[in-house]
């Protein structure tokens, strides 16, 4: 098996074609430059125009920190088996957005709530990710 495709529709299309171009975007409010992921409608105090027309794919800066994670041990899918163990992990961008994603280039057991992150954009099995480094790996 290969790693599952994304979950791809129209409301998150823009990112996906973002990450396969290279670049990590979240959606920010053009009225008060609010950041969300995902996308949504603005959620300040301010008029907000239909259908999150307020809102527009820009890049994000991909630096966060770990504000929970799993150490996975046991495979739920066949597909993992050959990358045990792994890390799940919700990261607090800097943007102030949560996004779930693997925590990679470092041993499970160093991964630590509070750790600085980068987002980084790689080829897994053919499909780009955006993958979580620890922020002194940078690349």
């Amino acid at each position: 098996m290969t790693t599952p495709l994304p979950n791809i529709d129209n409301d998150n299309r823009a990112f996906w074609d973002g990450v396969n171009e290279g670049r990590f975007l979240l959606a920010r409010c053009g009225v008060c430059g609010a950041w969300y992921w995902p996308i949504s409608y603005c959620r300040q105090p301010h008029p907000a125009a239909p259908f999150m027309a307020d809102l527009a794919w820009t890049e994000g800066s991909g630096r966060g920190t770990v504000f929970a994670f799993n150490v996975h041990h046991v495979a739920l899918e066949g597909w993992l088996a050959d990358r045990l163990p792994y890390v799940v992990a919700i990261i607090e961008l800097a943007e102030g957005p949560m996004f779930g994603t693997n925590v990679v280039d470092c041993p499970p057991s160093e991964v630590r709530v509070g750790m600085p992150v980068d987002i980084v954009i790689r080829e897994v099995d053919g499909v780009k990710l955006p993958l979580a480094v620890p922020a002194a790996v940078r690349r």
